[in-house]
C-alpha cells in the first residue's frame, strides 16, 4: 500500500503524508458513514402439499417418508 500511494504522489505532485491523510479521511469518512444496506428478499414459492401425509405431526411424517427402519 505504501508503494502505492508513493507513486500516486509523485503523479500528483504531491507529499506523501498528504496523500495518505487524504486516504485515511476518505476511509474514514466511508467507514463511519456506510451506504445504507438494501433489505434482502426473498420471494415465497408454495410448495404445494402431497396427499395422504399428515403434516401436523412431523415425528410421524418422518416415519412415513424414512421408513420404520431408520429409528
Amino acid at each position: 500500500m505504501a508503494a502505492k500511494a508513493k507513486r500516486g504522489a509523485a503523479r500528483l505532485g504531491q507529499p506523501f503524508k498528504t496523500v495518505i491523510n487524504s486516504a485515511l479521511r476518505i476511509g474514514l469518512d466511508q467507514v463511519l458513514n456506510p451506504p445504507p444496506a438494501k433489505p434482502y428478499r426473498t420471494k415465497a414459492v408454495p410448495m404445494g402439499l402431497k396427499k395422504g401425509f399428515n403434516y401436523d405431526h412431523i415425528g410421524e411424517l418422518l416415519a412415513q417418508l424414512e421408513g420404520e427402519d431408520c429409528r
